[in-house]
């Protein structure tokens, strides 16, 4: 993820769910360990797109903007069924996209046929041996972690998984992104 999405992402988690939406520039530079200039383009691109202001707003900033392919470092076709797939996944791991929303929902709102994750990828090999490399529809995504995301937890946050989900064209993503709205909408109202 690019550093300005890391502030955005950060941004969001913040304003769901401890309500804090007024963050220092400095205090996210110290956070992050980046220079003021890039915490300063990062609002600096959300006040010139007048969204600095309306969480929501940023939510859909930020899904439009997500360079969401260039996080896939490795994907496969894994002949198991979903939860299969899933019980395999390693530690260390964070889950993503429909098995996040699942967590986050407590139910999936509908069936979804592949598994996101995101993993260091200089552990990569641990996930090639578990799902090597096979020919056929690619049902498992890696995604690159970066740093300070296991801070949120072992499940993409509430944003993250918005933002991810947006970027799909699978049929059943938009049933998720509903679902994941709505509680949105719950925690804001």
């Amino acid at each position: 993820m690019l550093k300005i999405e890391t502030l955005w992402h950060h941004l969001l988690w913040s304003a769901l769910k401890k309500g804090e939406f007024h963050l220092t520039q400095k205090s996210l530079a110290d956070y992050f360990g980046y220079s003021l200039s890039t915490v300063n383009l990062a609002y600096k691109r959300i006040e010139e797109a007048g969204v600095n202001k309306d969480i929501k707003r940023l939510l859909y900033f930020w899904a439009t903007h997500r360079s969401f392919k260039k996080d896939i470092i490795y994907e496969t076709c894994v002949n198991l069924t979903i939860l299969e797939i899933e019980g395999m996944i390693p530690d260390g791991a964070i889950l993503g996209c429909y098995t996040a929303a699942k967590n986050i929902l407590n139910e999936p709102p509908a069936d979804y046929s592949k598994v996101y994750f995101y993993f260091d990828e200089d552990k990569l090999d641990i996930v090639k041996k578990r799902y090597p490399p096979a020919k056929g529809n690619n049902n498992l995504f890696i995604l690159k972690t970066y740093p300070k995301q296991i801070d949120y937890g072992k499940v993409a946050t509430l944003p993250q998984t918005f933002a991810d989900l947006w970027n799909l064209n699978d049929w059943y993503a938009k049933d998720f992104l509903v679902a994941l709205e709505r509680k949105i909408d719950g925690i804001l109202s």
